[in-house]
């Protein structure tokens, strides 16, 4: 039946003038991502943040989903949406860690579609702590992204803006679609909107330059630098499918010189049905997740 489904999603796909993606093995994806359960990946989080390295962590979910390409939002009802209906590969990315007294909680979250040649339909972002919130969405809409932007400071309040340029917050869907699909060379992109509400710089497209390098025998990176705000990221994976990411590193230099890195590191990693897992006697695993 799940083979026959996605038989017909193929049809509706093409038949409306899409343009396929090219570089996803479909019995590969459809045999791992298909099987009713999302991907747990937990890292020791290095976050640097007011000039001072902060112990933290990190999770990194990976999971497919029915999505809306009209309204990008999750569907209810597949079924019932026809050409509408989307299949995406979602990730959701926090980060947890504490500045003095108080603590940061940061969200990430972008839809990529594995069968559509086009950017990730919808990426948003927020950051909270006892400051106050913080909260951006880009929406793909006709060959662009609409930005909107909520913060409780001034200068970064509300506001809406059009960028015409890839997000760096979709290279970890873009690897694990397959990283060949990934480009190299010079690019137009988006800033991370996690970087971007940290250090309060215009969102703004930027030039930057993206390159691939073989760590090992099992294991790649993928570096995204720019020059015009001192920024580099570098994510490393593994080679073979399901290309896990097994690390990240974001290295910041500032105008005096100082080199902030903020560094992420693998430790554990679980495919679980964690919607269903909601009762107190779920709790272990999470301490078996490390959590």
């Amino acid at each position: 039946m799940r083979q026959l489904a996605i038989f017909f999603s193929f049809i509706m796909l093409f038949g409306c003038g899409v343009n396929p993606r090219s570089g996803v093995d479909e019995n590969q994806f459809s045999n791992y991502w298909y099987q009713g359960k999302a991907e747990i990946n937990v890292f020791d989080l290095e976050q640097y943040r007011y000039g001072e390295k902060r112990e933290g962590e990190a999770v990194m979910i990976f999971v497919t989903e029915d999505f809306s390409r009209r309204k990008q939002v999750k569907l209810d009802h597949p079924e019932d949406a026809g050409a509408d209906a989307r299949k995406v590969l979602k990730m959701n990315m926090t980060r947890e860690f504490v500045t003095g007294i108080y603590p940061y909680h940061t969200m990430l979250s972008a839809f990529t579609p594995v069968y559509d040649e086009e950017n990730a339909f919808k990426i948003t972002a927020s950051v909270t702590e006892w400051c106050g919130q913080s909260f951006t969405q880009l929406n793909w809409k006709n060959g662009s992204y609409k930005a909107r932007l909520f913060s409780y400071f001034e200068s970064e309040g509300d506001q809406e803006l059009s960028l015409d340029g890839a997000a760096e917050d979709e290279l970890f869907n873009t690897i694990r679609l397959n990283p060949s699909i990934v480009p190299e060379g010079d690019v137009r992109l988006i800033p991370s909107l996690i970087f971007q509400r940290f250090s309060h710089v215009p969102l703004k497209v930027e030039r930057a330059s993206i390159s691939k390098r073989d760590v090992s025998g099992n294991q790649a990176e993928i570096t995204v630098e720019y020059k015009s705000i001192n920024r580099k990221v570098s994510v490393r994976y593994q080679k073979f499918f399901p290309f896990e990411i097994l690390s990240w590193e974001e290295i910041q230099t500032k105008e005096n010189g100082a080199v902030e890195r903020t560094i992420g590191t693998r430790k554990s990693m679980e495919m679980l049905d964690y919607w269903n897992r909601n009762g107190s006697e779920d709790e272990e695993l999470r301490r078996a997740l490390g959590l």
